[in-house]
């Protein structure tokens, strides 16, 4: 069954753009992270012009992301201040990302730079995740326990002033590291149509030492309003959001991420870790080789409008 998507101006099959969602939607629930990482590149490999895939992936991104925010928050695993302080942050950095965005698709370099920034992301972030999260397994079969911390060593982050108290997450903690990070997050989810929480939850459990109990859902809380903001911009002045694809990803995301988030909470942190990394590692693999190997259609004639 066939339908037309108004905007990618193409005819897809709608069982393949409701399976890429409830896979994307099951794996935010499980790992915390918005999927955008995820379905973007899905889309990308099934012919939707990137600029499209980019906004639209983003919307996605908001409906997956609430139905495991939900959840979360039911459970007592989600820090609300922690959450609104990363997203002061995030909506700058979004309004950044939005002119970047804009800028390169003006110059016409916007799908290379997309495919590149995947490419760098995901390798470098993935490989990371695999390597941290199978050396604690080692230690967990070893009964071994991580190197005790020097007493008075203090990580650089915790040096910093303007520190405020995260009673949920249980930390004291300066907003600069955490604005930062949201703003960083933000341009991200502008440019690469992701939800940020490939890179959110490494740096909030390595970075900023938040327990990991509490990062899940607390990403999932900030995701959620900069890509709901991302996509309304994106449509208002790029005018690159497929309404119709949008809406049958959202409908098929918001039932994934509900399964997805009982079958993380069965997992251990290190377990979790070991198979997103992998997965992301998977997807950057898969959009180097896209960018090496020719395409069997050298050429290609593309029909436009001019202003």
């Amino acid at each position: 069954m066939t339908i037309y998507l108004p905007i990618a101006e193409l005819s897809v099959n709608i069982f393949i753009i409701l399976g890429m969602g409830a896979a994307v939607g099951f794996l935010s629930g499980m790992f915390g992270v918005g999927g955008g990482f995820l379905i973007t590149p899905l889309l990308i490999f099934y012919n939707i012009p990137p600029v499209v895939a980019v906004a639209t992936g983003a919307n996605q991104v908001v409906a997956s992301s609430i139905s495991g925010a939900i959840t979360h928050f039911r459970r007592g695993t989600l820090d609300v201040k922690l959450g609104t302080v990363l997203l002061v942050g995030g909506l700058s950095g979004a309004t950044v990302g939005i002119w970047i965005f804009s800028l390169l698709r003006a110059l016409g370099q916007l799908d290379l730079f997309i495919s590149l920034l995947y490419v760098i992301f995901l390798g470098t972030v993935g490989g990371l995740m695999l390597l941290e999260s199978i050396n604690a397994m080692r230690r967990a079969a070893r009964n071994e326990l991580p190197a005790p911390r020097k007493p008075g060593h203090q990580h650089w982050v915790h040096k910093l002033p303007l520190k405020v108290r995260f009673k949920k997450s249980k930390i004291f903690l300066s907003v600069i590291p955490i604005v930062a990070l949201g703003f960083a997050i933000g341009i991200l989810t502008s440019v690469m149509g992701v939800g940020g929480g490939f890179i959110m939850v490494p740096a909030m459990i390595y970075l900023l030492r938040i327990p990991t109990n509490v990062v899940v859902g607390t990403s999932l809380y900030q995701i959620i309003f900069v890509t709901a903001y991302t996509t309304i911009v994106q449509a208002a002045t790029n005018f690159s959001v497929d309404i119709v694809l949008a809406f049958i990803l959202m409908v098929a995301g918001v039932i994934g991420a509900q399964y997805g988030v009982r079958v993380g909470q069965k997992l251990r942190g290190e377990q979790l870790r070991a198979l997103l990394g992998l997965l992301v590692l998977a997807v950057g693999l898969r959009l180097a080789i896209a960018l090496v190997v020719t395409p069997t259609d050298i050429y290609s004639v593309v029909m436009g409008t001019g202003n």
